[in-house]
């Protein structure tokens, strides 16, 4: 992964953060209910926390939100997701999105490989 790569996943990861402190920060009712249905529509049901980061990752690439991209490959790993079922993830998302789905998968394969390398 080249620098420029790394800048830019660092910066969507940076600005995320700096919106939701600022949301809640001005006590933002419509975000706090926003986090309430993302908790409950992530929560362990029929289906676990990691295939539903998946599925929301296949989304994510067919409507080519790079930062959703980002935020669901990082939070499927930490819920246990295996560098293989993310790839098969991507190639899902690819035929769901067509062609335009191609380019989005290559920012997603960045945000996998930013996220499973050491960092230094």
């Amino acid at each position: 992964m080249d620098t420029k790569d790394r800048q830019e996943i660092e910066k969507i990861i940076d600005d995320r953060k700096k919106a939701h402190h600022a949301l809640l920060l001005k006590n933002s009712e419509v975000y706090k209910t926003f986090l309430e249905v993302e908790r409950k529509a992530f929560s362990i049901g029929a289906l676990g926390k990691n295939h539903k980061e998946l599925i929301a990752l296949g989304i994510s690439i067919a409507i080519n939100c790079e930062s959703c991209m980002e935020w669901h490959i990082h939070q499927a790993l930490e819920a246990g997701a295996t560098e293989r079922e993310i790839l098969e993830t991507i190639e899902v998302g690819i035929e769901m999105g067509g062609g335009p789905a191609t380019v989005s998968s290559r920012f997603a394969l960045k945000a996998l490989e930013y996220h499973t390398q050491e960092k230094p």
